[in-house]
């Protein structure tokens, strides 16, 4: 079968189109022909070990998200058919509850084998099925980026109708994160350099927008546009670039959701604004096989549908990569099988 790996070394000049032998499935496993896979800001660091030496030996099939027909089952598997649409699950081994080291300690693209093959081979614990009316396309989008959203903004933030909300950037997890806060009820401010982008996001729901490059103070225009205290749950992806005016946003009690670090990886705020306002500072890394399942309801529910910018050949991951990089993107970017 037709993979795209790093091999023999760390570095994306070692990310190549190569093949492997076709895997079979196991007693408890399944077999999927994989249709669609999508990218996330994950997949740059990867090629170069940015997650340390957890990752994987050489050679690391690419990418986390996917979705494909199951073709073949083992004969322990009863809760899963031959034909049954699936998304294979980011982390492998966190079924539900709390997350733990072991839970987190088996993602796809990283400690295991990625998307980016024409099979998989997986535990049936370790797929989750497709809402159906969702194209192959949109449906690869959910592991990550979308049980990410759901999560930050259901499972930790518990956001009820009437909540403000501000979500950072047009990306694949801010507009899940702008489609289900709004689904939830929530008011929702969505800040971005591009007038364009914000535009768009209004055509999604978004109740106001702040173009941060024009109101680069823009947690204390947030604070003004919904006239209280501050935000209620504000969704950061930039991090050491954003957090600050994020802390500036939220009110007293309030929530940040720590989701990326695009703009810097370093803390270098100040703490005491967090404290003395008994502010919540959470990290989210994607979720568990519940989180996708009730993710997976509520978009079947409200007929919701992922965004996509730009859909790539499965030879043009290298192409695909670069351009998820230039920030062009409005939503997600995703791989044709």
């Amino acid at each position: 079968m037709r993979v795209f790996q790093v091999e023999d070394g760390w570095s994306i000049e070692h990310v190549r189109l190569s093949t492997r032998l076709d895997p079979q499935p196991g007693a408890s496993q399944v077999r999927i022909r994989m249709r669609a896979s999508a990218l996330n800001y994950r997949d740059r660091l990867v090629p170069v070990r940015g997650y340390g030496s957890r990752m994987k030996t050489l050679p690391l099939i690419m990418l986390s998200d996917g979705v494909g027909i199951i073709d073949a089952v083992g004969e322990r598997v009863t809760h899963l058919k031959v034909g049954d649409r699936v998304c294979p699950l980011f982390f492998q081994t966190w079924t539900s509850g709390e997350p733990t080291k072991p839970r987190l300690s088996l993602s796809l693209g990283a400690e295991l084998d990625g998307t980016m093959a024409e099979w998989m081979v997986l535990p049936a614990e370790g797929v989750a099925l497709a809402p159906t009316h969702l194209s192959d396309l949109e449906a690869a989008t959910l592991p990550t980026a979308g049980v990410t959203a759901w999560r930050t903004l259901v499972t930790e933030g518990r956001v009820k109708p009437g909540d403000t909300v501000v979500v950072q950037g047009t990306g694949g997890v801010a507009l899940f994160a702008l489609q289900f806060a709004k689904l939830l009820g929530a008011f929702v401010i969505v800040t971005s350099s591009s007038d364009e982008k914000l535009a768009r996001a209004r055509e999604l729901g978004a109740d106001e927008t702040i173009n941060y490059l024009t109101i680069p103070e823009w947690g204390k225009r947030a604070r003004e546009i919904v006239g209280s205290d501050g935000i209620d749950h504000v969704v950061d992806v930039g991090g050491q670039g954003t957090l600050g005016q994020s802390a500036r946003a939220v009110r007293t009690g309030g929530t940040i959701s720590l989701l990326g670090v695009l703009a810097g990886g370093t803390m270098d705020i100040p703490f005491g604004p967090i404290v003395t306002r008994n502010v919540r500072l959470q990290g989210v890394t994607v979720g568990s096989a519940d989180d996708f399942a009730a993710m997976a309801r509520a978009i079947t529910q409200h007929q919701s549908r992922p965004v996509i910018d730009r859909v790539f050949g499965f030879e043009e991951l290298l192409s695909a990569l670069d351009y998820l990089a230039s920030g062009k993107h409005f939503g997600k970017v995703c791989i044709q099988h």
